[in-house]
This record gives C-alpha cells, structure tokens and sequence, in this order.
C-alpha cells in the first residue's frame, strides 16, 4: 500500500514546498517514507521551473528541513490521480483543487490546517510579502498540521511508525 499526498499553496515557492520536506522529516523519522510519499505543487503557472524562495529554504533550515532541491510546478490531473490527499494551504487554493478535481475522484480534498485541531486560524498565511519572521511563523504553523496530518492517516490506514510516536 502506498499513500501519496500532495501539498498546494499558490506559486509552489513558499508554502508548499516548506510542507513537503517537513512532511519528508516526519515520515523519514517514523519510518514511513515506503507507505507514504509526498509532493507539493502550486494552483499558478507563473513560478514553474523556479526554486523555492530563499527565505523559505532558510526557515526550513533553521529547523532541520532541506527544500532547496524542490522546483515549483502547477498542479495537473496526474496530482489527482496519484494523491490519497491534496492538501492546501488556505482557503483560495482549496476552492481552485475542489473545483479543478476530476469527476469521481475519491481522495480527500482539505486545508492542512483542519488536520491540527487548530481552533484559531484555518490557513497557513502567503509570507512571500513579508519578512523572514513570517516565513518562521509559517513553518511553526506546518510542523503543528503536519504532525496532525500524518497522525490522521496513520490512524486512518492502520499504519504503526516504527520506533518513534507521531
């Protein structure tokens, strides 16, 4: 069995690429990374080809996650026939991956937010317009939903991490 999720913000430069290589950690910490796989992808064309935003890259960093080798790319229909998940970062790119999803398709459609039990703020602001601090915030923001999220499919397909609890 292989799970597949796919992170989405906007541009694929900031956010959802942050996502996945957290997402990357937790997996590779509780000896998850052959049941699950990851990607991230952005709702917009206008980055593809590009690397994650430099002040992305240092926020993951400072707190042990590697981007720097991502490249952005728009989602497309291959996303919605691999993924169990496509995740999005807020509310404007969770109506654009509802609205864009194929008839029939069966996986979950969700903010990575609702994973958390965050009863505050359901999206995980665009820091592209603001200062290092945001790009900070946001990764708090994903550990906490993304610790949620892999709890949830765990529990969801029967998955025990090895060694390590979620």
């Amino acid at each position: 069995m292989s799970i597949h999720v796919v992170f989405v913000c906007l541009g694929n430069i900031c956010r959802s690429p942050a996502a996945q290589g957290v997402f990357e950690e937790l997996l590779k910490q509780n000896g998850l990374t052959t049941a699950i796989s990851v990607d991230s992808c952005g709702t917009a064309a206008f980055n593809i080809g590009k690397s994650p935003d430099t002040r992305s890259v240092q926020a993951a960093l400072k707190r042990g996650y590697r981007i720097d080798h991502q490249i952005a790319r728009q989602i497309d229909d291959s996303d919605y026939e691999r993924a169990d998940y496509v995740v999005a970062m807020d509310r404007m790119n969770l109506t654009n991956i509802v609205a864009w999803a194929p008839a029939g398709y069966s996986g979950e459609l969700k903010l990575l937010m609702d994973y958390c039990g965050n009863a505050g703020n359901t999206q995980i602001p665009d820091p592209y317009y603001g200062d290092d601090s945001a790009f900070d915030l946001v990764i708090a923001q994903i550990e906490n939903a993304a610790a949620g999220l892999l709890t949830y499919i765990c529990e969801k397909h029967e998955l025990k991490p090895a060694d390590k609890a979620v």
